[in-house]
């Protein structure tokens, strides 16, 4: 999978959330997606070329900040971590 196509994947699986999800999945998908897209928009403006797995090791390194930081309770991370591993295994 080329990473654009991941990258569209992904957002796809965003967008499917808002018809599915239940509130608190709705929260950690948000908050989830920023942080992807966050890490997408550094590496265009920045016109790095990078591979999935740089991608992702950019948004768990950004997850892994805010955890410190205390951004999420136990429970909405565990979602997050959750939604954040489907998300990873539309490379599949």
């Amino acid at each position: 999978m080329s990473l654009v196509s991941y990258i569209d994947a992904a957002q796809q699986y965003f967008d499917d959330l808002v018809v599915k999800a239940t509130d608190d999945e709705l929260f950690a998908g948000g908050y989830l997606r920023g942080h992807f897209d966050l890490a997408v928009g550094y590496a265009e403006v920045e016109e790095l070329t990078i591979t999935i797995e740089e991608l992702n090791e950019t948004v768990e390194q950004s997850l892994v900040k805010a955890y410190r930081n205390g951004e999420l309770n136990e429970e909405d991370k565990a979602l997050v971590v959750r939604l954040w591993e489907e998300v990873k295994a539309l490379v599949k």
